[in-house]
């Protein structure tokens, strides 16, 4: 099952025909960080103003779902491929290795993530965590999508690894018990593990239809460079200084 984005308007998301179209297969190929994202033209965007890009290299792994995996776009197109053009575009020498899986509940994040981490090169300077669309899609209560989110960052804690973390929000027709209880999940966790946030990742492209894809779910290219631009910052000021 795909994993959910944040629909434009009235949370469309939840409708049956949405829901329908997430059963689709996605790939989650990685990005080529030297080539696809520089020659693909909606990331070059991205750095067209590109400074000299100095220091030494910030490696930074995305773990999330499909809006890290790049659902429905091309190679180079994803957040991953596009933040890293926009990083080095601004002088940081940022390399980016995308684990984003389409389909991804906390749970299965959780699963994963240990494994992630042993197989990286090198370990990462700044895990960006985006998790939590699944569970609303599947109605999973706040206190498990909570329960695994915390159990990740304590892996990543022990790991000595620094985080910035995508918060998400519940669509209203859940309830406003529920949506309460989802969305305090993410600036409450933030807090308790001194982790940088980034209240409402589609913040940027959640009722701009232009900018989402045919199946009302997904971000499109242009909008993918949209969430870029507007988290750019975030990332930056969530890298650790450089020693």
């Amino acid at each position: 099952m795909e994993p959910v984005s944040m629909s434009l308007r009235l949370w469309s998301i939840f409708a049956p025909a949405a829901t329908a179209l997430m059963l689709a297969g996605c790939g989650d190929t990685p990005p080529d960080p030297e080539g696809e994202a520089r020659d693909n033209p909606v990331a070059a965007q991205a750095g067209a103003a590109a400074g000299e890009v100095v220091g030494p290299e910030r490696r930074i792994l995305a773990f999330g779902d499909s809006l890290f995996a790049g659902y429905g776009l091309k190679k180079g197109e994803g957040y991953p491929a596009q933040l890293e053009a926009a990083l080095r575009a601004r002088g940081t020498n940022a390399r980016i290795s995308d684990a984003g899986v389409s389909g991804d509940t906390t749970a299965a994040g959780l699963q994963r993530i240990a494994f992630v981490l042993d197989n990286e090169a090198a370990p990462p300077e700044l895990a960006i965590v985006e998790l939590g669309g699944n569970d609303l899609l599947r109605s999973i209560p706040p206190a498990e999508t909570r329960k695994n989110l915390k159990a990740i960052l304590d892996i990543l804690r022990e790991r000595k690894i620094p985080v910035l973390l995508m918060g998400m929000r519940a669509p209203p027709n859940l309830g406003a018990a529920f949506v309460a209880e989802f969305d305090g999940i993410y600036p409450a966790l933030a807090k308790e593990y001194d982790a940088q946030l980034v209240p409402f990742f589609q913040e940027a492209v959640y009722d701009q239809p232009q900018l989402i894809q045919q199946d009302r779910i997904h971000p499109t290219a242009e909008g993918i460079a949209a969430m870029v631009a507007a988290t750019v910052g975030n990332v930056e000021q969530a890298l650790p200084p450089v020693e």
